[in-house]
Order: C-alpha cells, then sequence, then structure tokens
C-alpha cells in the first residue's frame, strides 16, 4: 500500500471509542511515546505552550473520570460502566506563561494523540466536555496551567462503524441493538465548495 493508502486506513480506523476494557493496562512509556508524537505537531507561532498530565494510576483515573461528560447524543447512557472506563488519560494543558490564548494547538496535538493510540491498538475519545476547576484542583495545578482538552485511552470494548448519512440526513451517531456505535459522515462532494482548475486554451 501507499503511504497515503496507509494514512487513510489509519485516520478510518482512529474512531471515538467510549467503552474499554478497564482492566487492560495502558503503560506509562505508551503514554510518553503518543506525547513525544504530539510535541512535533504544528503550533501557532511555534511557541508550543501546551503541557500535558499523563495517568494510568486507577485512583487518580477514577478522580479524572468524575470530571467528565461522555456522548450527547446518547441521551440514556451516562457514560461507561466500571469496568468500561479508560485506562489511561492525557490531559492537555495549556500555559499562559508561553502564550497567553491557546487557538488551535490542543486540537492538533489531541488528533496526533489519537492517531497514535490508533497505531498501538488503543482507542481513544477527546473530551471537551470537562469540569476544568473541579479537575484542576484534582491535579493539584498551579493558576498558570489551564485545562484545554482530555484524552481518554484503553483498549477498546466496542466496535465502531463509519457510515454515509441515512434518508434523515441526521449527523447524530447512535448505538444500534447490538451495542455497535455507529457514526454518520457526510459525503465528499458535500463538503468540497468549489474546486478551481486549470482548462486548456487552444
Amino acid at each position: 500500500m501507499s503511504n497515503f493508502t496507509d494514512l487513510h486506513s489509519l485516520v478510518a480506523h482512529a474512531r471515538t471509542v467510549r467503552r474499554f476494557r478497564e482492566s487492560a493496562p495502558v503503560s506509562m512509556q505508551i503514554l510518553e511515546d503518543l506525547v513525544s508524537i504530539a510535541r512535533l505537531t504544528p503550533s501557532a507561532g511555534n511557541f508550543q505552550p501546551l503541557k500535558y498530565v499523563l495517568s494510568n494510576d486507577p485512583l487518580t483515573n477514577a478522580r479524572i473520570f468524575d470530571c467528565l461528560g461522555w456522548a450527547a447524543y446518547l441521551k440514556d447512557w451516562p457514560g461507561p460502566a466500571e469496568g468500561e472506563r479508560p485506562a489511561a488519560y492525557v490531559v492537555v494543558l495549556g500555559d499562559a506563561e508561553i502564550a497567553k490564548k491557546v487557538e488551535w494547538d490542543h486540537g492538533i496535538a489531541a488528533l496526533a494523540l489519537q492517531l497514535g493510540a490508533a497505531e498501538q491498538g488503543l482507542g481513544a475519545c477527546i473530551l471537551a466536555s470537562v469540569q476544568r476547576k473541579k479537575l484542576a484542583t484534582v491535579l493539584a495545578l498551579p493558576e498558570h496551567l489551564s485545562i484545554l482538552l482530555v484524552v481518554a485511552l484503553g483498549e477498546p470494548a466496542e466496535d465502531v462503524v463509519v457510515e454515509g448519512l441515512a434518508a434523515d440526513r441526521s449527523i447524530k451517531y447512535y448505538r444500534d441493538g447490538e451495542g455497535v456505535h455507529h457514526v454518520p459522515k457526510r459525503p465528499l462532494d458535500e463538503l468540497v465548495y468549489a474546486r478551481y482548475q486549470p482548462t486548456e486554451h487552444r
């Protein structure tokens, strides 16, 4: 396969996972390897203001979990049950002593973390629904470090399927009766607004 085909396959495989095999550990070395990838991603102005908190400790994980919101579209699902919760977390921080405002860096870094996790056979969930003040207290963060995102990690315990939009055009993800998670995606032709190509002049 070409490198582009490999990349396409990796991105298609790196789905958001919300149920994990909590008993399957994720080593600190893997977490550090993922951050090592994230640190190489582009940074606005090359300020590189991101910092990271890494946890694979069950007690700390439980306290982080209590600060998170899961799956807004799944109204009757409160989040992963015990035994299906993440085995590890990467908390992405912004350092105000380096840059007063972080615009895009954390999104780029989080995607790198998710792709790296998929390459390791792990699932990831990038979470922005975070009780930031509570979590900052849990992690004893100084004032200049703000919580931007939390990336939950672990061995996947659910199947996730990407599919086209249904007749009702809904983009809401859902679970079927077998527990398979379905993620509708818009087709390419809806996303490309215009195409400008050179024309032959005779």
